[in-house]
């Protein structure tokens, strides 16, 4: 199996900068797609960003050119650039991982607090 750990969170200003980091554990050598969500209160989870094993990557169009997203295969860790943050950035980030065999695995999130 796979555990899935985000850290970097926190609380910054409209403008400011933030880098997430996902550390993976576990059957890793089996992860195909890795990739940022978020769920900000009251609305459903949305896709932030996603990373292949080969490094190709995709974007939500809210976050295009402001975010960068990366993995680092040797030390089985994602990671997310946030940069120009604005409030309606706020939310839960959460790290997520796919496998070839098809399973999903979900990290417990992050806060991300943007005020003004």
């Amino acid at each position: 199996q796979v555990q899935l750990v985000e850290s970097g969170g926190g609380l910054v200003q409209a403008g400011g900068s933030l880098r997430l980091s996902c550390a993976a554990s576990g059957s890793t050598f089996s992860l195909k797609i890795m990739g940022w969500y978020r769920q900000a209160p009251g609305k459903q989870r949305e896709l932030v960003a996603t990373v292949s094993s080969g490094g190709s990557t995709n974007y939500a169009d809210s976050v295009k050119g402001r975010f960068t997203i990366s993995r680092d295969n040797l030390k089985n860790t994602m990671y997310l650039q946030m940069n120009s943050l604005k409030p309606e950035d706020t939310a839960v980030y959460y790290c997520n991982a796919e496998a070839y065999y098809r399973a999903d695995f979900w990290g417990q999130g992050t806060q991300v607090t943007v005020s003004s």
